[in-house]
């Protein structure tokens, strides 16, 4: 079982070791993101598959870019990411079986009870980060080609800033994981992007709190993808499509929607029927 407080030592551990020791009978590798994983959501459904299974379940947490480049790369089994769009290119390229919706949550931007830029109740996203440019107020991004840096830079080039031209300025890249993000942000007084579920796990919040939400942009899928053995003939394709079968099946989807924290439900499965 992958724990919490073992993440950041798996995924090490796991780029460091020879692929050949981690590709064995029943195990497999999910190249996945910060945000499932510092939510706490491994935490809780790794036990129930793994003991369901006996399949060993190992996580490399890190930014959806990353975690697609490894994909490619033959570095996993499972790709569990948030950018539909690359992983539909992921799919095109012949890298992955078949990818499946799995669940939503969305994202927030977060800010200082002062509220600079007076952004607090917005539920317009391009247009909350219209006034934060024009107030030139601190922007704290991830900068690391992330799903959630990837939806932030979409929700950029549909105002009329430039926040690129602003870098080292009010608007601050970390190229760092969420976590650290927001803990950047906040020490900054910045406004941070943010899926909804790491915000809710977070503990170092603060007096920081939710400034803008609820627009339909910030919608944020994630799906499930085997990684294709015609590509990668290293992949545990047997294990691999377990897993992705048990996510989208009744019980993965119960599971998911009974992972709560703090009583607030972090995601939300939405897998297709499967007919069974």
């Amino acid at each position: 079982m992958t724990t919490r407080t073992g993440l950041v030592s798996t995924a090490v551990a796991l780029l460091l070791a020879p692929m050949g020791a981690l590709a064995q009978e029943g195990s497999i590798i999910v190249q996945s993101t910060t945000s499932t994983a510092n939510s706490g959501l491994y935490d809780y459904l790794l036990p129930i598959f793994e003991g369901e299974t006996e399949i060993d379940v190992h996580v490399v947490a890190v930014g959806t870019g990353q975690a697609i480049k490894n994909a490619r790369n033959c570095d996993g089994d499972v790709l569990l990411v948030h950018a539909k769009p690359a992983e539909q290119k992921f799919i095109a390229d012949g890298m992955g079986t078949k990818r499946t919706d799995l669940m939503y949550n969305d994202f927030v931007i977060v800010g200082p009870p002062s509220d600079p830029a007076g952004v607090g109740g917005m539920t317009n996203a391009k247009a909350a980060l219209s006034k934060i440019a024009g107030a030139g107020a601190l922007f704290a991004s991830r900068g690391d080609d992330s799903g959630t840096h990837k939806k932030e830079r979409a929700l950029w080039a549909e105002t009329d800033a430039d926040p690129l031209a602003a870098s080292g300025g009010w608007y601050r890249e970390t190229g760092s994981g969420m976590g650290a993000t927001l803990n950047a942000g906040i020490g900054m007084g910045a406004y941070v992007m943010t899926d909804r579920a790491t915000w809710i796990s977070f503990g170092n919040k603060q007096d920081y709190k939710i400034q803008v939400e609820g627009d339909t942009d910030l919608f944020n899928q994630y799906g499930v993808i085997p990684v294709n053995p015609a590509a990668c003939p290293s992949v545990n394709i047997e294990a691999a499509q377990a897993f992705a079968d048990w996510l989208v099946s009744g019980v993965g989807q119960q599971a998911i929607a009974a992972y709560k924290v703090d009583g607030q439900q972090l995601f939300f499965p939405n897998a297709p029927e499967q007919g069974n």
